[in-house]
């Protein structure tokens, strides 16, 4: 189990709306970018959320406070909290501790609700765990960690290989697809590794491309 720590992300607090009951509507998106739940917090939820570091609601039902997870196990550790631009709707964004919905699902608004580029997150948190534990579990992830930069780079060439000679083999032959998506989940899966391996993120990537697509924008 995690231990939480205060979210050291700057926030406004006092921007924050509550109604007429006293309460503000807050979104739990996970760190992989997939929305989990909708619950309230009152202000004193809010400031428990922010001195302890796990998602604490107030119960419209029992009226009272509570911390998602104190029953299941499931916590949400709080890693930064933002408010909308008319301040009455909060969005904590948070590492999810297993499934969030009390059905047992992923998700409160179905156990599919992410669209399928947030696992790209999940895989890569997966990886860099599995890098920093250096386990001698004997799966081809850990010996090609253990390999180093060189031989996680050739694979990355090989892969990107394979997706050429595929998308030509699909350009002849439309049934062949599926063999296509499966050799560019091969070569994204090496990059996303040789990433890890370099202490790099895609967000780092994605980062350069929308710095790039701005700079492109705003020429003339």
């Amino acid at each position: 189990m995690t231990h939480p720590q205060p979210a050291t992300a700057p926030f406004d607090s006092s921007r924050v709306r509550f109604d007429e009951r006293g309460l503000v509507a807050c979104i739990v998106q996970s760190v992989h970018g997939d929305v989990r739940m909708l619950g309230y917090m009152n202000q004193e939820a809010l400031e428990r959320t922010q001195a302890t570091g796990r998602v604490t609601f107030f119960s419209r039902s029992r009226q009272k406070l509570w911390v998602k997870g104190e029953t299941s196990g499931h916590f949400l550790s709080l890693e930064s909290l933002r408010v909308d631009c008319d301040g009455d709707t909060l969005l904590a964004v948070a590492r999810c501790e297993g499934p969030t919905c009390h059905t047992g699902t992923k998700s409160c608004f179905s156990p599919d609700s992410a669209p399928a580029f947030t696992f790209l997150a999940e895989l890569e948190t997966l990886l860099r765990a599995k890098k920093a534990a250096a386990s001698k579990d004997g799966s081809y992830t850990e010996k090609l960690f253990a390999a180093g930069t060189d031989r996680i780079a050739k694979k990355v060439v090989e892969e990107a290989g394979e997706v050429v000679l595929a998308a030509k083999t699909l350009d002849a032959d439309p049934a062949t697809r599926e063999a296509f998506l499966g050799e560019a989940a091969d070569l994204v899966f090496h990059l996303t590794m040789l990433l890890a391996h370099e202490g790099a993120t895609l967000g780092e990537v994605a980062e350069v491309l929308r710095a790039r697509h701005a700079d492109r924008e705003g020429k003339p």
